[in-house]
């Protein structure tokens, strides 16, 4: 977790609503040279902070307001700190609080460099995201109609369906394997809702693939190359992570990723994990997915599972390969190369991932790729939009 540590003349913190918000200003010895609760209005606002304007850090908890003002600092010239609302919940908890406390300790936070920065990402691009993470959303209740259509085979202890109930066609006949009529209605009911659902999911994602090829041709020229990582799953995973550069290593990505939790330690000794829910929802989803997807034609992937289920079990051993993705993905933006199997699932620890690339005589990169040489995407590239899978 990144705290931010700039130094200001003066420090601003808001508890923020979508009608209201308290704000509370330091000076930079820690005193409180204002406080006031207001609507949520730009030019109150502005108005409000004018005498402090000149050197002003402004900080706000991650909460759904906060596209406003971080869109209203950006030409104003105040620099804009967005809280990560999980780390601040476990920093500035105490026994009272209210919007006037916490403003205050915000403000706090901001002077003394331990507020944990969420990413302030760009307003050009927002919508998009938002589209995608609709997207998900009508993909979980999928998921959820689909395993309450194979519950009743369980609870019932009928025979073994042994069709993919994703597709359309293997739907069918389902519901005549039970003799009850409420147990028929109910699964009447969960295709009907699939049914619904499908076509509303394609109307998300023909939008977005059009909007994401307009920017990081490169990246997206890039991530073709990965087995598994379709139109869908490249550019969700470009809108999510955006700026490469903001990611020191590869276990910030598959930390942002939620595919590792944090350890917790104390004299030496483990205690747990946790961190579970901190980091992009969308990407886990991507990443599993992904994983999954490389594992039906890649046998050298089915080895490698097979080969840590050994170790980790076979459910963590899917999580292994979506970590062993995600540090590949990381290692391919960060130096525009295409993806190395073997280099992928056969590097050591502390370089799984990252893909063959070495300097040849002219400084340029020489890369190896999946079965057949794969080249640095060009610069003037555009990702095909190809099949929605």
């Amino acid at each position: 977790m990144q705290f931010y540590t700039t130094q200001h003349t003066s420090y601003c913190g808001i508890d923020l609503h979508a009608r209201s918000m308290d704000v509370g200003v330091l000076n930079q010895d820690g005193d409180s040279v204002m406080h006031r609760n207001m609507q949520a209005r730009p030019d109150t606002f502005l108005r409000t902070v004018a005498p402090y304007r000149d050197d002003l850090g402004v900080a706000v908890e991650c909460v759904f307001p906060w596209y406003g003002l971080a869109d209203l600092c950006a030409p104003a010239g105040m620099p804009f700190v967005l809280g990560h609302a999980l780390s601040m919940q476990a920093i500035h908890g105490g026994k009272a609080t209210n919007d006037t406390i916490d403003a205050h300790k915000i403000a706090v936070l901001l002077r003394g460099g331990l507020l944990p920065q969420a990413y302030v990402y760009p307003a050009a691009r927002r919508a998009t995201r938002a589209l995608w993470r609709r997207r998900l959303s009508l993909s979980r209740t999928r998921a959820e109609l689909l395993a309450h259509i194979q519950n009743p085979k369980s609870q019932d202890n009928v025979p073994e369906i042994g069709t993919q109930l994703a597709d359309t066609a293997h739907r069918a006949g389902v519901a005549a394997r039970f003799p009850a009529p409420a147990v028929q209605k109910s699964l009447a009911v969960d295709r009907a809702l699939i049914g619904s659902d499908d076509p509303l999911r394609s109307d998300v994602a023909l939008p977005s693939v059009t909007a994401a090829t307009q920017h990081d041709a490169q990246t997206l020229s890039v991530l073709q190359t990965v087995p598994g990582i379709g139109t869908l799953l490249r550019l969700v995973r470009l809108d999510a992570m955006h700026a490469i550069q903001r990611f020191p290593r590869g276990q910030d990505v598959v930390s942002s990723g939620r595919l590792v939790q944090w350890a917790k330690a104390s004299a030496g000794t483990r205690s747990g994990t946790s961190g579970s829910k901190s980091g992009t929802a969308s990407l886990p989803w991507a990443f599993s997915a992904a994983a999954v997807l490389f594992l039906r034609d890649q046998p050298a992937g089915q080895t490698y599972r097979a080969r840590r289920e050994k170790t980790h079990g076979t459910g963590t051993a899917l999580t292994v390969l979506a970590q062993t993705l995600g540090r590949a993905v990381y290692a391919m933006s960060r130096r525009d190369t295409g993806f190395a199997r073997d280099n992928c699932l056969h590097g050591s620890e502390s370089g799984a991932g990252a893909p063959a690339a070495s300097l040849g005589p002219d400084g340029t990169s020489r890369v190896t790729g999946l079965c057949n040489d794969a080249s640095t995407a060009s610069p003037t590239a555009h990702a095909p939009i190809g099949a929605l899978s």
